[in-house]
């Protein structure tokens, strides 16, 4: 399935290049990718950092074209509170060097009006580059749902920005698969898809979110619904963290592979019904 990814969040830190050689050997050509792993893993993977190790960005690079993979989004690019996100200019020529063609904005400011206007700032600054953006919402974060997603693309004003929709972050944000069915399909340029209860069983949410999803289907989520109203052509990242299982002693490839083949099944069934 074409439109499959894997993305970084589900990898526990594997380093860039056996990621790229794990989402190929998974038969899925897109990866999303941060400089760094983000958070240490709990595997015990070394750190990387591909802002700064031009030597492991080539090695990337090579095996990307090798194999057929790409990066289909870049995440990191994030407004900060009393920082702006201009200083982020020089990172674009390192996405442009990667192949990035599209970066993920979210904030971490408590303040909306600040963020949408640095939103529209990242936007212009992508765009320059010859990438689009999107913005997730995050239950907790300042843009915690979709109504206040749509009114960032509202603010921001162009139409290469749009929706990254997380099926988790739209359920237990109150949004519905109708929700998205009502939406001009353009507005949606991104799906983390992943599984849960509908009622949480961790109390944490981002401990939930960064660590235990599951794979489609083994949890409560409508996500037939979710696949039927959002476009065809977007990538669909798999962003499956599961901590418990990889420490259990299951590898990166008997466990995402098993997620792989659920999103096939799930993507066959909700075209079959559509």
């Amino acid at each position: 399935m074409d439109r499959l990814g894997i993305e970084y969040l589900s990898v526990l830190g594997l380093p860039p290049v056996e990621f790229v050689e794990l989402a190929a050997a998974l038969g899925c050509r897109h990866i999303s990718i941060g400089f760094t792993p983000g958070v240490p893993s709990p595997l015990g993977h070394p750190p990387y950092n591909l802002k700064e190790d031009v030597k492991l960005r080539g090695e990337m690079i090579a095996a990307m074209r090798d194999l057929g993979v790409s990066i289909s989004l870049f995440e990191g690019m994030s407004v900060q509170p009393g920082r702006d996100i201009r200083d982020r200019a020089p990172d674009l020529e390192i996405l442009q060097e990667l192949g990035v063609t599209r970066v993920n904005i979210i904030s971490f400011d408590s303040d909306l009006p600040r963020t949408l206007d640095q939103y529209a700032v990242g936007a212009e600054m992508a765009a320059s580059a010859g990438m689009e953006t999107v913005s997730e919402f995050v239950p907790g974060f300042v843009v915690p749902d979709l109504p206040t997603a749509l009114a960032a693309v509202r603010h921001v004003g162009r139409p290469d920005f749009r929706l990254l929709v997380d099926v988790m972050h739209l359920a237990r944000s109150g949004g519905t698969a109708a929700d998205l069915a009502a939406l001009d399909p353009d507005l949606i340029g991104y799906v983390h898809l992943s599984d849960v209860p509908l009622i949480p069983t961790i109390p944490d949410y981002l401990e939930e979110a960064t660590c235990e999803r599951r794979a489609p289907g083994a949890g409560e989520l409508p996500l037939l619904d979710v696949l039927a109203a959002a476009p065809r052509h977007v990538v669909v990242g798999l962003e499956v963290p599961e901590v418990a299982k990889a420490k259990a002693g299951i590898g990166p490839r008997e466990r995402l592979g098993a997620v792989v083949e659920a999103a096939r099944d799930l993507l066959a069934r909700a075209y079959a019904a559509a």
